[in-house]
This record gives structure tokens, C-alpha cells and sequence, in this order.
């Protein structure tokens, strides 16, 4: 993106250049300019405002180049970027029209141009206030020459009407004339000072405007290439079969709104393609983790087989031990034969209740498992439905 600053330099330059020859020449034109004062101060004031006004022309390119800029960079969050950027003058219906509409920027072949040529059309008439300071400035240089003329014409009569050799004193007529010349003279430097400022003041608006023209047609250019990369060219059949008459423009608008459709089902179309990606991937996640589930429970079932093994084959050495010495058994090893029987017959209980507590547990996983796969399978289900 071409930004202003670089035609501004130029601008200045030149009117730094200007100004320094002008303070050479200063002299002669201080002396060019009091012979018409009010005329050239209409020259040089008309000058100013010119100058003035195609420096605003210029710098007002720069909110709609950081405005582009800026929407550029943000592209892909276009709320978050307009919200953000700052209010643009000439790609204001530009801004509101993206404002507007959502997804992912689109345009057609009419719209780019219809965009394109509202855009030439204020760029157009940015400039006619600049073009027409330059003529002003061209036709006050030629009302001051014409008026000078005029004056110089009306002096040189009323000169040589009063001319007269009457009484033989060629002197006095020669003093005469000396000082009727003085008026024609006064009009010609009004005529030729007038003209100097005119053009010199049109020369100068004429380099001015002429980068401004150039810092436009760079902006225009820089818009309609970031368009054309958003712009979607029509498939060829521009005319009608057997004839010349172009699409009437009802179907031209249902040909871009159905463009804009399938572009709306090609999004769906991806995001449901997105989420049965997702659920696959939770379904294999969640195989996994049945798996790893299985394995526990194979696991916790040995390890249950084995302890109960273990209390039997236990349950058994302990009947033999008491079989053997159900005679020579003191009271003290009877006692401690009951608390070793009632800490295997609860050690036995709590061994099943919490072979039954984990199987609930498991049942329990299984069941939101399920419920998970059967919710993800409908909406893979619905998603490719749209």
C-alpha cells in the first residue's frame, strides 16, 4: 500500500524551490507587484488557498490508507478490525458495506466496479476546485493584462490629443508628453506584472495538483488490486444465447445470490467436515480408553481370583491347624485363633464389597461412555445432514 507522504515530500520541495527563487527575484518583484497591488494580492491570495486546499486533498488520503492497511492486517477478524480502524471519507460506503455483510469477503465483477467507480467519481471531484484555481489564476493574469492594455490605450489617446506644437515651445511639449506617458506606462506594467503572477501562480497550483493526481490514481490503484483479489469473475456467458442483449439484471442478482449461497454450503459443508474429524477423534480417544478400562478390570478379576484362592487354600490350613491341636490348646491360642478367624472372615467381606463396589463403578463408566458415543454419533449424523 502506496502511502501519501512520499508526493507530500515532493510537494514541499518544490514549494521550498519556488520560495528561494522567489527571494532571489524579490526585488523586481516587489516592484512588479506595487504597480497593481489589489490586483496581485487577488492573484497571490488565490494562489494560497489553492495551495492550501491540494495539500488537504492529498492528506486526506492518509485515514483511507490506514484504514485499508489496518483492515488488511486484520482480515481475519473483520468485526474486531473495523471496530478498531478509524473512519475512512472516501471508502466510507466501502466500510459500511463490509460492515455489513459477513463471511469471508466476496465480491462480484459488478459490485467491484460499481465500488470502483463511486471511488473514481469523489476523486473526481476532489479535484475540480483545484482545477478551477488554476484557471482562475490563468484568467486573472489575462484580466490584468487586458485591463492594463485597456488603460494603456485610453492614456495613449488622451496623450496624443493633447499634443500641440501651438506657440513654437518644443520644450514644454516634450514635458508634456513625458508625463502623459506616465499613465500608459503604469497600464502596461499592470498588464505585464498581472500576467507574470497569473501564470507563475498557475505553473505552481499546475505541479501541485499534479501530484495530488498522482497520489490518487496510486490510492485508486492500490484499492481496485486488493479488490481484484477478492472479486469473483463470472463464468464467460456474459450475453444471452442468439443475441447481444446482456443478462437482464433481476438475473444477474439471482446468480450472485446463489453464488453467495453455495459459498454459505461450502462453509457449512467444511464445518461438518470439521466436526466429524472431531468426533472420530473422540471416538478413538474413547476406544482407547475402553481398552485401558478392559485391561483394569481383567486385571482387578485376577486379582480377585487370586486372593479368593488364597482365603480357601488359608481357610483350609487353618481347619487342619485346629483339627491337630483341638486338644492341647490353651485359652490365650483359642483367642487368638477366634480374632485370626474373624479378621479373614472380614477381611472376606471387604474384599467382596469392594469387588462390588468397582464393578458398579465400571458399569457406571460404561454407561457414560455409551451415552457419550451415542451424542457424538448423532451429531456426525446431523452434520452431514446439512
Amino acid at each position: 500500500m502506496t502511502r501519501p507522504e512520499r508526493f507530500l515530500t515532493r510537494m514541499i520541495i518544490f514549494l521550498v524551490v519556488v520560495a528561494v527563487v522567489a527571494g532571489l527575484l524579490f526585488p523586481a518583484l516587489e516592484s512588479a507587484f506595487m504597480t497593481n497591488a489589489a490586483l496581485n494580492g487577488l492573484i497571490l491570495t488565490a494562489l494560497l488557498v489553492g495551495i492550501v486546499f491540494i495539500f488537504r486533498q492529498v492528506l486526506m488520503l492518509r485515514p483511507d490508507v490506514a484504514w485499508l492497511q489496518h483492515y488488511q492486517q486484520h482480515q481475519h477478524d473483520r468485526a474486531g478490525a473495523l471496530e478498531s480502524a478509524p473512519e475512512p471519507v472516501l471508502l466510507g460506503p466501502l466500510a459500511r458495506m463490509l460492515g455489513e455483510k459477513r463471511g469471508r469477503l466476496m465480491l462480484s465483477t459488478l459490485s467491484m466496479r460499481t465500488i470502483l467507480d463511486g471511488l473514481a467519481a469523489r476523486l473526481d471531484e476532489s479535484r475540480e476546485l483545484s482545477r478551477y484555481l488554476i484557471g482562475l489564476l490563468i484568467f486573472l493574469g489575462l484580466l490584468g493584462t487586458f485591463w492594463g492594455l485597456l488603460h494603456t490605450v485610453h492614456s495613449v489617446g488622451s496623450v496624443i490629443s493633447t499634443l500641440g506644437v501651438t506657440g513654437g515651445d518644443v520644450a514644454s511639449m516634450f514635458a508634456n508628453l513625458q508625463r502623459g506617458l506616465e499613465a500608459p506606462l503604469t497600464g502596461m506594467g499592470t498588464a505585464f506584472s498581472s500576467s507574470l503572477f497569473g501564470l507563475a501562480g498557475s505553473l505552481v497550483l499546475g505541479f501541485l495538483e499534479l501530484q495530488a493526481t498522482q497520489a490518487q490514481h496510486r490510492f485508486f490503484q492500490d484499492v481496485e488490486d486488493w479488490l481484484s483479489s477478492a472479486t469473483r469473475l463470472s463464468s464467460g456467458a456474459g450475453n444471452l444465447e442468439g443475441g447481444d442483449q446482456s443478462i437482464p439484471i433481476y438475473v444477474q442478482a439471482l446468480l450472485e445470490q446463489t453464488a453467495e449461497n453455495l459459498d454459505g454450503l461450502q462453509r457449512i459443508v467444511a464445518s461438518g467436515e470439521e466436526s466429524r474429524r472431531t468426533s472420530n477423534a473422540n471416538l478413538m480417544a474413547l476406544t482407547e480408553r475402553l481398552s485401558t478400562l478392559t485391561d483394569q478390570m481383567r486385571a482387578e478379576q485376577a486379582l480377585l481370583l487370586k486372593l479368593t484362592e488364597s482365603q480357601v487354600e488359608m481357610k483350609q490350613v487353618l481347619g487342619r491347624l485346629a483339627d491337630a491341636t483341638a486338644g492341647g490348646l490353651d485359652e490365650s491360642s483359642r483367642q487368638h485363633l477366634r480374632n485370626i478367624d474373624i479378621y479373614l472372615a472380614r477381611l472376606v467381606e471387604e474384599a467382596a464389597n469392594g469387588r462390588t463396589q468397582a464393578v458398579a463403578e465400571i458399569r457406571n463408566e460404561i454407561k457414560i461412555l455409551t451415552r457419550t458415543i451415542a451424542a457424538l454419533a448423532e451429531e456426525a449424523e446431523r452434520a452431514e445432514g446439512r
